[in-house]
């Protein structure tokens, strides 16, 4: 089987294990709209939200790093695993602990302070279950992850529905996200002995090289916390928990999203790299572009199609009591479609090894995040926070292609971005005048136009189609 069949492969397993953990996620949050209401789920989302602020200053950009390094030829795969997995280990445990003692600070309800606590065990698991991945990312063998993360969403489903049947609080709740972490990361770790061998290592010659390497993105992810998370913090401190509630569906439906760019990207760094390492320039910038069209086909329509189904999507998934935050999804689905595009460009930085060159733009979008936040929440609320977040994710992606044009002098095609956009937007008029239709009518007409619309502007044609059921390609 080729590179480009096993990247094939890899990618439609991973976007079918991710499509069957994206329905149980949402199943559960649906469950938990319905049983918490605004002002418990308010409270669930600051609990949550607070431990992804540590949660993402444990990263390190260790994850990037690692799948980098062991793409690279030559590598000594089982020692970089070892000590890569060792530093995030401590690191961990050092910024998760800090959690519960800060949260003590803040004018937040006990059961939200007890719940940070609980919870950081989770977070444990689920940023040491991350920096595994890159080693079946290398393998390209993805499958396993899927296998490990539906058994762990699975335990949550059916640990979250024994809570709420069982009439348990928000702590009980909170203890099913960890035993749901807990399984996913332990599967993860039985199947990645077959590919490494993983012990804590202390090579410290070996840290001083991933440290040296991994600060510049340490750095960024620091920046793009304050502007990417704190607008909820912000938000928990100025308005009711129940604003946080009504911010926090859309919100959760943001992130549930922002998984597939995420996953998608991690699968071009090994073919990137690979690329760029060896100088091929060519097919690193045909990557690329393939890559950014991919992206837009998906963007573009997942914008245009999410403000005419706000409604019916918030009424099926969140209840009557959230209506509010349909309006708050159309604006957040604005900076999910961006999300997947400035992923993309933000690990391909990486891969060029240019992480220093964008941490001028993630420190004064920070600075304008924080001081928008400020300004617009309190008057706003959660429209303000909705709308900074769109102007934060569009300045850094922006940057992004900017430093990654400047260094490669690849910038990309955007012929099928606006094929993309032409669909979407006749798309957009059918289902306009299907508004009083249901929403899985709305949906599978929706699908059917754009594509359609796509295939005469030759977006799509049969032999890529066939190429893609079939496997079979030619170079990527």
């Amino acid at each position: 089987m080729s590179l480009t069949q096993k990247i094939a492969r890899n990618t439609i397993i991973q976007i079918t294990g991710k499509a069957i953990s994206t329905a149980i996620s949402l199943a559960v949050a649906a469950m938990l709209f319905r049983y918490l209401g605004k002002e418990g789920y308010g409270n669930y989302t600051t609990v949550i939200v607070f431990l992804q602020f540590f949660g993402i200053l444990v990263d390190m950009g260790l994850y990037i790093i690692l799948t980098k390094k062991i793409s690279e030829a030559g590598a000594d795969i089982d020692s970089l695993v070892g000590n890569i997995f060792t530093i995030r280990l401590i690191s961990a445990v050092l910024f998760l602990g800090l959690a519960p003692i800060i949260v003590l600070f803040f004018p937040y309800p006990h059961i939200i302070k007890v719940g940070v606590a609980f919870t950081s065990f989770s977070f444990l698991f689920i940023t040491l279950n991350q920096i595994l991945q890159g080693v079946f990312q290398k393998n390209l063998k993805m499958g396993w992850v899927t296998i490990s993360e539906i058994l762990g969403r699975v335990v949550l489903f059916v640990g979250t529905y024994w809570a709420i049947s069982a009439k348990k609080d928000l702590l009980a709740i909170l203890w099913m996200v960890i035993l749901g972490s807990l399984t996913n990361f332990i599967f993860t770790l039985l199947f990645s002995r077959k590919f490494v061998r993983i012990r804590l290592s202390f090579n410290f010659n070996v840290w001083k090289q991933v440290i040296f390497e991994t600060y510049p993105i340490a750095l960024a992810i620091l920046f793009n916390l304050i502007y990417f998370k704190t607008d909820t913090i912000i938000l928990s401190l100025f308005k009711s928990q129940e604003d946080v509630g009504i911010y926090g569906a859309p919100y959760k439906i943001l992130e549930v999203l922002a998984t597939f760019p995420a996953m998608f990207a991690g699968l071009t760094i090994p073919v990137l790299t690979y690329a760029y390492t060896r100088n091929d320039l060519e097919r690193f910038k045909r990557v690329l572009r393939k890559a950014f069209d991919f992206m837009a086909l998906i963007s573009v329509p997942m914008i245009v199609g999410t403000y005419f189904i706000a409604k019916p999507v918030i009424d099926f998934i969140a209840g009557a009591e959230f209506a509010a935050s349909a309006q708050v999804l159309q604006i957040i689905i604005v900076a999910t479609g961006i999300i997947f595009i400035g992923n993309l460009f933000g690990h391909t930085i990486v891969v060029i090894n240019k992480q220093k060159q964008i941490l001028w733009a993630y420190a004064a979008i920070a600075v304008v995040a924080v001081a928008g936040y400020l300004i617009f929440i309190p008057r706003y609320s959660y429209f303000g926070a909705a709308w900074m977040t769109v102007v934060s994710e569009l300045l850094i992606t922006i940057a992004s292609i900017y430093v990654v044009w400047k260094n490669t002098k690849v910038s990309p095609s955007l012929t099928l971005f606006f094929k993309a956009l032409l669909a979407s937007g006749v798309m957009g008029v059918v289902l306009f005048f299907l508004t009083n239709q249901s929403l899985l009518i709305m949906i599978v007409v929706g699908i059917a136009v754009y594509f359609a619309i796509l295939y005469l502007l030759k977006g799509v044609s049969k032999e890529m189609i066939k190429e893609i059921i079939a496997l079979k390609s030619k170079d990527a």
